[in-house]
């Protein structure tokens, strides 16, 4: 064997319970120094200025970060939970305001009802929600929650802002189906307001991808009809009572046969954001028969 292999062999070694053992004597006799002598003016006193003030300096500024660290755990636990208290506070208040902005809408058509109520004070009404609607883009077939148990027949007249809606075509007794006068199969006889000439007011769902409904067979020889005039029903219409407001003239065109003019209407009632109705408790043969 050669002597490197020997060398390294026989190194010496110290285990490590005998070395913490040495270690611990010595600091137990620097304590009983320091602790019998005065070192205050012996060059022991530079050696520990050298070697011990800067280690405790370091465990000094490390027990000042751990300090600070666990007083910023502190403040961020506290940040966190009101943080989450904040999160449920405007949860809260997003849900009370969804709901104000639902009651503010709710009385904003609660006024215009009681103004077309108003308006149509000859009339003795009834008040309904639309609870469902054919589909489409428009309110043209819809029910409402009101039905022979409040008084409500077939060809009861609906109005809401501003004018009318359309007629009861079905009814159970709690609720009702409503036809709108937009619907492709609605034809309404109205008269020009201003010059009370006849026409018919034709529904049509192409139409009111433009906001508009179509009006025909009107005869204005005098040409005094103009864009603008507000149409009604007319007295000689047989479901729809008299001088109900359907819209206003938006366009007049001369027919090909020169004698009748049609044209475009603008409906006074929005159909696409319909919530709230009123129903006439009276139908035109009941008028009639007065």
């Amino acid at each position: 064997m050669s002597p490197v292999a020997k060398r390294k062999k026989g190194k010496f070694s110290i285990p490590s319970k005998y070395l913490l053992l040495i270690l611990t004597c010595v600091c137990v006799a620097l304590m009983a120094v320091t602790f019998f002598t005065d070192y205050s003016a012996s060059p022991l006193n530079k050696l520990v200025g050298y070697i011990v003030v800067p280690f405790q300096d370091g465990v000094s500024r490390i027990g000042t970060w751990i300090s600070v660290r666990i007083d910023e755990l502190g403040e961020l636990r506290i940040v966190l939970q009101e943080n989450q208290e904040l999160k449920q506070q405007l949860d809260e208040l997003t849900v009370q305001n969804t709901q104000l902005q639902q009651d503010k809408y709710e009385l904003n058509n609660l006024r215009e009802l009681y103004k077309l109520d108003e308006q149509y004070s000859g009339y003795e009404k009834v008040g309904a929600r639309i609870i469902a609607r054919d589909s489409g883009n428009w309110f043209h077939a819809f029910t409402i929650n009101k039905g022979e148990e409040d008084g409500l027949a077939i060809d009861m007249n609906v109005i809401a802002g501003g004018g009318l809606v359309g007629r009861i075509i079905d009814i159970g007794p709690n609720w009702a189906k409503v036809n709108a006068i937009i619907n492709d199969d609605s034809n309404v006889s109205g008269m020009v307001l201003a010059s009370s000439d006849i026409l018919m007011v034709s529904g049509s769902l192409q139409l009111m991808g433009d906001g508009v409904i179509g009006f025909g067979q009107l005869i204005d020889s005098q040409n005094t009809v103009k864009v603008g005039d507000k149409i009604v029903t007319s007295n000689i219409s047989d479901k729809y009572l008299p001088s109900i407001l359907i819209g206003y003239i938006s366009e007049i065109n001369q027919d090909s046969n020169n004698i009748t003019k049609s044209g475009k209407i603008t409906p006074a009632v929005d159909f696409e954001h319909l919530e709230e109705v009123l129903v006439i408790l009276k139908i035109k043969q009941q008028i009639g028969d007065k």
